[in-house]
C-alpha cells in the first residue's frame, strides 16, 4: 500500500460525503426563481381603468403621486427600541437606565407635536437579517430565501424590479450617500453618489462623517428628487461595543440631531423616512431571527397632515416589504413586478379634516391597485415555475371576490358606505394571504434530492465502518477497491453529462457529482462483497464497543432535539467527561494504569500482541482529573443561544477594547500575554526533552527564533489594537500602520515556517564516528549487554540482523579502526516532532483572528490535547511487528474534544454568532471588492477547533509510540566501573540507550500506512454520522417551527466543519508521509555514504 494512495482513497471517501452534502443542499435550502419582468405606467396591473383621480394627471402613473420628493435614511441596525423614550418595560418599576433608550428624542417630541404628521412603526423584518438581504427587500419588496444569506459577502447587482430603477425610468434625480454595497447592488443608478467602504466594522465615524460632509449641502442646493442616506455608525458600534455601551448612546445621540436637521429643513412636498433595516441582538450581533434582529424601528414624517387620526398608544407592527409599494404609490409611480408586500394603508387617506368614507375609499383604491400587482406576479411565477398550482387557485378564488366586490363599489357610490370596509378587509387578506403563501413555497423543499443525499452519506459512513475494519487485514484489495470505483464513477458522470448535452438540458454539477458518487460507490460495494464473503460480516458490521456506542448514540440522537442542538454547548462537556471517567475505569478494568513503555518483542516469527504491567492506578487518575478540570476551565468561555435569555454570556470573550476600566485591562492583557509565553515555552520544552532542539535543521532553528517572534508580534497586535483609540493623535497613523503590518508578519512567518517543515522534516542530531559504538546505532538499534529481560529478548533478533546487514556489505571495517557507527538521535519522535511544530504554527495566525483573551482557551486547548493523548496512549497496546490501530473511543474523544473546543472559544452554530471583525484583523480598511479573503478570514476564525484537531488527529497513532519511554535511559554499566566511568569526558557520559518508540512503525510499512488510512477513516465516520444526524433531523423536522432557526444552520455548520476538518485531516496524514519519505530517503542517503 503506498502514501499516495492512502491520500487518494481519502480522498475518494470525502468526495463521496461532499457530493451527499452538495446534493441534500440542492434539496433542502432553495432558491427563489427571480423574474426579470418589470412594471410599467403604460400597463395596468390589471383590467380595468385606473383608479378615480389618476387620469390626467401630470406624473400620475397607475396613482396621483402625493409627494414629489423623499428623502430616505436608513440606519444601519435601527432597532424598534433604540427609537423608545428611556422607560420601563414593566408598570409600577421605576425607569430603566439603558444607554441607547430616550436618545432619539426628536422623534418623540414630533410625535406629541405634531401627532397628523408623523408616525412611528415597528418595522417586522423577515430573516436572514443581512444587510443585502435586506437592501433588496427594501426596494423590490420581495423575500430573500435562507441560501440568500451567503452573498452578504457577495453583493451583486438586482436583476428584478425594484423602485430604484423604477426612479431612473421616471426621469428622478437620485443623490446617494453611505454604504457602498449599494453601487454594486444598482451600477449606474445614481445621478450623483459618495460612496464610503462598509466593511471595517470597527470604523464608526468614517461613513457618518463623510455623509454629514454632502447632506446638508445637497439638501439646500435643491438638485435632487430622491435623497437616500446609508448610515453605518450605530451597526459598526453594535459589532463592535454592543448595544449597551456608551458609544451607542453617542451614535444614537448624533442620529438624532441629523433626524433633527433633516425635518427643519423639509418643504411640504418632501416625504422623511427614517427606517432601519434590520435590529441587533444583545451582543451586537445579527444575521438570524431572533425577536431583536427582527424588530428595527420606521419612522415617517412630512410637513403636511399624513394620518387623519393620532398614533395609537402601542406602535403598530407592519412588515418591512410594506414600505415598497407604499412608496411607489406615493411618489406617483407603479409598484415593482414582483412586490409582495401590503401598502400601509392609513398613508392613503385624505387630510384630517376630510370625510371618514372619502379615506376609507382611497385606501379601498390602493389596496386594490396592490392586489392586481400582487396576483399579476403570483400568476406570471407560477407559470414560470409550475408552482403554486393549488395555492394560487384558492388564492385566485379571494382575489375574483375582492375585485368584484371593489368594482361594484365603485358602479354603486350610494351603497359604498355599508361596504367599503368589508371590501378592505377582503383586500388585505388576500395581500396577506399571498404573502404567507409565498414565505411557505419558497421553503419547499426537493424530497428527492434530500433522500439521495441522506442515502449518499449513509453509504459513505458505511464504506467507513466497513473499510476501517478491513484495511489492516493482509487480504485488503486495496488497489482493485480504489481505481475500479474512480474508473466507474467517472464513467457514469460522462455518460451522464453526454446524455444532457445531447438532450439540451442544461448540465447539473450537483448531479453528476450524486452520479459519480454513486456509480463508484456501488462498484466498491460490489468489489467489496466479492472480497468479503460471508465469513467476517458480523465482527466488521459491529466493531464500536458497546459503551462508546451508546456515547455516540445519544450525541446523535440530541441533533433531533432543538433543545439540545441549542444546549450542545453544556452537552458536550458532559459527554466527553464520561468518555474520560469511562477510559479510566476501563483502564483500571485492564490493569493499564501508567503510561506505555517499552514492552517485550515477540520472538522472531511472533506477532503476539504486548502490554503492560498493573502497576498503580495514580497516573491515569491524574490524567482524567486534570482533563475534566480543563474541561470546566474551557467551559467559561461560553457563549449563550439567544434561546436561552436566563444565561449569561462569558464577559471574557469580548475583546479588550471594549474594556473601560485601565486596570483592569492591562491585568487581562498582562494574563493573555502569559497565556501566549505559556504555549511557547510548553511546546519548547516538550521539543527539548524528546531532544528535536538539538538539531541544526532549518525548522529547527525557526522554532528556537522564528516562534518567539511570533509571540513577540501577536502580543505587540494585542497591545496595539486594544488601546487603538487611546493613542496620542500624532501617534495614531503609526499605530494604524502597526496594526496591519503585525498580524501579516505573523502569518507570513507561520507560512514561512511550515513551508521549511516541509522541506526539511526530518529534526534528527547525526554524529558519524569509528570505533566501538556508545550510544545506539541506526544500523544496530541494540548496544549493550543486556541489563533487564525485556533487553534479553531483544538481543537475538538484533544480532540477527546486525548479521544479516554485516554480510550484505552495508557495514565496512577498516583494519586501524572499529565499525564505522552513524549514532542518530531522537528518531524516536521525528513524527511527532514534525506534528506538534506544524500544530503550533497554525495556532498563531488562528489565535490572531480571536479576541485577545481567547488565548487562554487555546493555551487549555493544547494542555487538553496532551493529557488526552496521554490518557488514551495508556490504553492502545502497541503491537510488533502490527498492525497499529487507534481505538474507537481515541477517535470519538478527539472528536468531541474538537466540538467543545469550538463552543469554548465563543462560537455557536447560528449566523449572528459569528465573529465578523476577523475579517479585519490586518486589514482594518477592508478588502476592496475581494470576497474570498474576508470569508477565509472569517472561516478561519470559526473553525480554527475543527482544523487543528483534524491536523493533528495522526498524534493518536504516533502518542502511544512517543510514550514507550519518558525520555532516553543510561545504560547499566558492570560492577566497578563506577570510578571509571567518573573520570570519563562529559560527551560519553552521554552513553544513553534510546528506546526505538516512532522507529517501530518504520519495521512494518505496510501495517504503518494501513493504520493511518484506518484511522483517517474512522474519523471521517465519526464527523460523517454527525452530519447524517444533521441532515436527518432537517428533513424530518422540515415543517418544525425551528427548522429555520436551528436545524438548517446547525446543518450549515456541520457541512462546513466536514469539509474543514476532511481537508484538515488529509494534510495532517500527507505531512506525517512527507517525514516518512524524508526518514526513507535520510536512510538511502546513509547506507550509500556508508
Amino acid at each position: 500500500m503506498q502514501k499516495v494512495s492512502v491520500l487518494l482513497f481519502l480522498a475518494w471517501v470525502g468526495f463521496l460525503f461532499y457530493a451527499g452534502i452538495a446534493l441534500f443542499t440542492s434539496g433542502f435550502l432553495l432558491t427563489r426563481l427571480e423574474l426579470t419582468n418589470h412594471s410599467s405606467c403604460q400597463e395596468p396591473p390589471g383590467p380595468g381603468s385606473l383608479p378615480l383621480g389618476s387620469q390626467g394627471k401630470p406624473g400620475a402613473c397607475w396613482m396621483a403621486s402625493r409627494f414629489s420628493r423623499v428623502v430616505f435614511v436608513l440606519i444601519d441596525a435601527l432597532r424598534f427600541d433604540f427609537a423608545q423614550p428611556q422607560r420601563s418595560y414593566v408598570s409600577g418599576e421605576p425607569p430603566v437606565s439603558l444607554p441607547f433608550l430616550g436618545k432619539l428624542g426628536s422623534l418623540q417630541r414630533i410625535l406629541e407635536i405634531q401627532p397628523h404628521h408623523a408616525r412611528l412603526y415597528r418595522s417586522q423584518v423577515d430573516p436572514p437579517t443581512t444587510t443585502v438581504q435586506r437592501l433588496k427587500a427594501l426596494t423590490t419588496g420581495s423575500l430573500p430565501t435562507f441560501i440568500d444569506a451567503g452573498s452578504n459577502f457577495a453583493s451583486y447587482a438586482i436583476v428584478e424590479d425594484n423602485l430604484i430603477k423604477q426612479l431612473t425610468r421616471a426621469g428622478q434625480r437620485i443623490v446617494f450617500m453611505g454604504d457602498d454595497t449599494w453601487r454594486d447592488l444598482f451600477p449606474g443608478a445614481f445621478s450623483k453618489a459618495f460612496f464610503f467602504s462598509s466593511f471595517n466594522v470597527k470604523d464608526l465615524h468614517t461613513v457618518d462623517n463623510g455623509i454629514l460632509e454632502h447632506l446638508y449641502p445637497t439638501m439646500d442646493s435643491g438638485e435632487w428628487d430622491v435623497l437616500i442616506a446609508h448610515f453605518l455608525g450605530v451597526d459598526h458600534c453594535g459589532h463592535t461595543h454592543g448595544p449597551h455601551h456608551p458609544e451607542m448612546a453617542k451614535k444614537l445621540s448624533q442620529m438624532d440631531q441629523v433626524i433633527q436637521g433633516l425635518m427643519d429643513r423639509l418643504e411640504n412636498d418632501t416625504l422623511l423616512v427614517v427606517a432601519g433595516d434590520h435590529g441587533m441582538t444583545v451582543t451586537g450581533d445579527h444575521g438570524g431571527e431572533s425577536e431583536l434582529e427582527v424588530s428595527a424601528a420606521l419612522f415617517l414624517y412630512s410637513p403636511t397632515a399624513l394620518f387623519p387620526s393620532t398614533p395609537p398608544e402601542e406602535p403598530e407592527v407592519i412588515p418591512q416589504i410594506s414600505l415598497v409599494p407604499t412608496l411607489a404609490l406615493l411618489l406617483g409611480l407603479p409598484i415593482p413586478f414582483g412586490n409582495i408586500g401590503e401598502v400601509i394603508a392609513e398613508l392613503f387617506s385624505e387630510s384630517k379634516d376630510s370625510q371618514p368614507h372619502s379615506s376609507a375609499l382611497a385606501q379601498a383604491k390602493a389596496l386594490h391597485l396592490n392586489a392586481q400587482q400582487v396576483f399579476r406576479f403570483l400568476h406570471t411565477y407560477s407559470a414560470a415555475t409550475q408552482d403554486l398550482q393549488v395555492e394560487l387557485h384558492r388564492l385566485q378564488n379571494l382575489f375574483s371576490k375582492a375585485s368584484a366586490d371593489y368594482q361594484w363599489l365603485l358602479q354603486n357610490p350610494q351603497e359604498a358606505e355599508a361596504t367599503l370596509q368589508t371590501v378592505i378587509t377582503e383586500l388585505q387578506q388576500f395581500l396577506r394571504g399571498a404573502r404567507a403563501t409565498c414565505i411557505e413555497s419558497w421553503a419547499r423543499f426537493s424530497l428527492v434530492r434530500m433522500a439521495g443525499g441522506a442515502a449518499l452519506l449513509a453509504s459513505a459512513c458505511f464504506l467507513c465502518l466497513l473499510t476501517s475494519q478491513w484495511s489492516t487485514s493482509p487480504s485488503f484489495p486495496f488497489y482493485p477497491l480504489l481505481f475500479i470505483p474512480v474508473s466507474w464513477g467517472l464513467a457514469g458522470a460522462m455518460i451522464c453529462a453526454g446524455l444532457l448535452v445531447t438532450a439540451g438540458w442544461k448540465l447539473d454539477l450537483v448531479i453528476l457529482g450524486a452520479i459519480a458518487a454513486t456509480s463508484s460507490l456501488l462498484s466498491f460495494m460490489w468489489k467489496a462483497t466479492a472480497g468479503l464473503g460471508s465469513k467476517r460480516p458480523l465482527a466488521i458490521l459491529f466493531p464500536i464497543p458497546g459503551p462508546v456506542l451508546i456515547l455516540l448514540l445519544l450525541r446523535l440522537a440530541a441533533f433531533f432535539s432543538d433543545s439540545f442542538v441549542v444546549a450542545e454547548a453544556r452537552a458536550t462537556p458532559f459527554l466527553l467527561g464520561s468518555l474520560i471517567l469511562l477510559l479510566v475505569a476501563q483502564l483500571h478494568w485492564e490493569g493499564k494504569l501508567l503510561p506505555s513503555r517499552l514492552l517485550p518483542t515477540p520472538r522472531l516469527g511472533s506477532s503476539a500482541q504486548t502490554g503492560p504491567a498493573r502497576p498503580s492506578g495514580a497516573y491515569a487518575l491524574r490524567l482524567g482529573v486534570g482533563l475534566l478540570l480543563c474541561t470546566r476551565l474551557a467551559g467559561l468561555f461560553h457563549r449563550c443561544p439567544e434561546e436561552t435569555p436566563v444565561c449569561h454570556s462569558s464577559p471574557w470573550l469580548s475583546p479588550l477594547a471594549s474594556m473601560v476600566g485601565g486596570r483592569a485591562k492591562n491585568l487581562w492583557y498582562g494574563a493573555c500575554v502569559g497565556a501566549l509565553v505559556a504555549l511557547l515555552v510548553a511546546v519548547r520544552l516538550w521539543l527539548r526533552r524528546y531532544g528535536n532542539l538539538k538539531s541544526p535543521e532549518p525548522p529547527v532553528l525557526f522554532v528556537r527564533w522564528g516562534l518567539p517572534l511570533m509571540a513577540l508580534g501577536t502580543a505587540a497586535y494585542w497591545a496595539l489594537a486594544s488601546g487603538a483609540d487611546e493613542a496620542p493623535p500624532r501617534l495614531r497613523a503609526l499605530v494604524a500602520g502597526a496594526t496591519v503590518v503585525l498580524p501579516r508578519a505573523v502569518a507570513g512567518l507561520a507560512a514561512a515556517g511550515l513551508l521549511l517543515l516541509l522541506w526539511r522534516p526530518v529534526t534528527v542530531l547525526v554524529k558519524v564516528g569509528a570505533g566501538a559504538p556508545r550510544t545506539r546505532t541506526v544500523l544496530t538499534p541494540f548496544s549493550g549487554p543486556p541489563t533487564s529481560q525485556a533487553d534479553l529478548e531483544y538481543v537475538v533478533p538484533q544480532i540477527y540482523r546486525h548479521m544479516q546487514e554485516a554480510f550484505r556489505g552495508r557495514i565496512e571495517r577498516t583494519k586501524s579502526q572499529g565499525p564505522l557507527t552513524v549514532a542518530a538521535y531522537q528518531l524516536g519522535s521525528v513524527y511527532s516532532a514534525a506534528m506538534v511544530t506544524a500544530l503550533t504554527l497554525l495556532a498563531f495566525p488562528l489565535l490572531l483572528l480571536h479576541a485577545e483573551r481567547i488565548s487562554l482557551v487555546f493555551l487549555l486547548l493544547f494542555l487538553q490535547s496532551f493529557l488526552l493523548l496521554h490518557l488514551l496512549a495508556a490504553g492502545i497496546p502497541i503491537t510488533t511487528p502490527g498492525p497499529f490501530t487507534v481505538p474507537w473511543q481515541a477517535v470519538s474523544a478527539w472528536a468531541l474534544l474538537a466540538t467543545q473546543t469550538f463552543y469554548s472559544t465563543g462560537h455557536q452554530p447560528v449566523f449572528p454568532a459569528i465573529h465578523w471583525h476577523a475579517a479585519f484583523v490586518g486589514f482594518p480598511e477592508g478588502h476592496g471588492s475581494s470576497i474570498w479573503l474576508p470569508a477565509l478570514l472569517v472561516g478561519a476564525n470559526t473553525f480554527a477547533s475543527h482544523l487543528l484537531f483534524a491536523v493533528g488527529c495522526p498524534l493518536l497513532l504516533l502518542w502511544p509510540f512517543l510514550c514507550e519511554s519518558q525520555g532516553p535511559r543510561k545504560r547499566r554499566q558492570p560492577p566497578g566501573s563506577e570510578a571509571e566511568s567518573r573520570t570519563k569526558p562529559e560527551e560519553e557520559e552521554e552513553e544513553e540507550e534510546e528506546p526505538l518508540m516512532e522507529m517501530r512503525l518504520r519495521d512494518a510499512p505496510h501495517h504503518f500506512n494501513a493504520a493511518l488510512l484506518q484511522l483517517g477513516l474512522k474519523y471521517l465516520f465519526v464527523l460523517g454520522v454527525q452530519i447524517l444526524a444533521c441532515t436527518l433531523a432537517a428533513s424530518i423536522l422540515r415543517r418544525h417551527l425551528m427548522v429555520w432557526k436551528v436545524f438548517a444552520p446547525k446543518f450549515i455548520f456541520e457541512a462546513i466543519g466536514f469539509i474543514v476538518s476532511s481537508v484538515g485531516l488529509l494534510l495532517g496524514i500527507a505531512l506525517v508521509m512527507r517525514v516518512d519519505g524524508a526518514v526513507s530517503s535520510w536512510f538511502r542517503k546513509l547506507v550509500l555514504a556508508q
